[in-house]
């Protein structure tokens, strides 16, 4: 079915609660990253330092650092991730109404789904790179016997300027190509997967008369939103575990191409080590994911905009 969309873009808001979206995602979801940026950073070390699993690792962070040691690294992620993700929904909204001409159709659209979505993955990549470069280098860090000690960083500002001073301001910028292809293709898996499954279960609740309220749509984003996390990072984790070893790679000069990374790691560890962090990966998107989808539909409704 198709349909005119007398609807005119409603500017900032999509902007507005794509941030909300982003702080939920950060609140549920950071303790699960710390677990997995420790396991991809120690497990695929060739000093053959390991944690047996992200629970192991979690249970180290918990018994050294406390709950705060779950959180190190947060800073940059809250800030990173407000105006990357008010950016990532901002632009896929938008994009998605541009690609449609006025012409909305009830069911979920490939061609128009796809782009818009990888587009707004490859704008933020550039948002996200630096910020999650110096979450990525505090996660690193910590008291833990298994750990070597790395380079000390009082914060996520001192991590961000002794970057900077050492490899300039491209150096923020390192693992730049892996973040880009990670957030363009993930993104694409993400909202195609996210607008297919919460049109067929509003399809299914219709044919079964079913009566829908505020409580329904919010377990259909739970779904949608989570299976579209999951769907995400299980396609893309190799390319997050090679970001992750280039941007706290300790020498500059250290490959920065992700698939001669991961052919280094295939090669140490196979295509498990290709995976590290898969357990807490998959544990943190489902529930981040459906925080971010229910928060950023909970605001798009509170902000007046239909989210078709």
């Amino acid at each position: 079915m198709v349909k005119e969309d007398s609807r005119k873009p409603s500017g900032y808001k999509e902007y507005v609660a794509g941030l909300f979206a982003g702080v939920a995602t950060v609140v549920v979801g950071h303790p699960f990253d710390t677990v997995k940026v420790k396991l991809q950073k120690h497990n695929t070390n060739a000093q053959g330092i390991t944690y047996r699993n992200g629970f192991h690792c979690t249970a180290r962070i918990l018994a050294t650092e406390g709950v705060r040691g779950l959180y190190i690294g947060a800073t940059p992620s809250f800030v990173g991730m407000a105006f990357e993700s008010s950016l990532l929904f901002g632009i896929y909204s938008q994009t998605k109404q541009s690609l449609q001409g006025g012409i909305q159709s009830s069911r979920p659209q490939p061609q128009v789904i796809i782009p818009s979505a990888a587009f707004a993955g490859a704008i933020i990549s550039f948002v996200l790179c630096p910020s999650e470069l110096v979450k990525c280098r505090m996660q690193i860090q910590g008291t833990d016997s298994l750990v070597p000690k790395c380079s000390g960083y009082s914060s996520s500002l001192d991590c961000a300027l002794k970057t900077i001073k050492s490899d300039g301001v491209t150096g923020a910028f390192r693992g730049g190509s892996t973040t880009f292809l990670r957030e363009s293709i993930g993104n694409a898996v993400f909202f195609s997967v996210y607008e297919y499954v919460r049109y067929y279960m509003h399809l299914q609740l219709k044919s079964g008369s079913s009566d829908h309220n505020n409580l329904v749509d919010m377990g259909i984003g739970i779904l949608s939103g989570g299976l579209g996390g999951v769907a995400f990072w299980s396609t893309v984790l190799p390319l997050d575990v090679a970001k992750t070893i280039i941007q706290t790679a300790p020498d500059k000069s250290s490959l920065t191409n992700p698939f001669q990374v991961l052919n280094s790691i295939y090669r140490m560890s196979g295509l498990r080590g290709c995976y590290t962090g898969l357990g807490p990966t998959i544990l943190r998107a489902f529930p981040a994911n459906a925080a971010a989808i229910v928060t950023w539909e909970v605001a798009m409704k509170l902000l007046g905009i239909k989210n078709n």
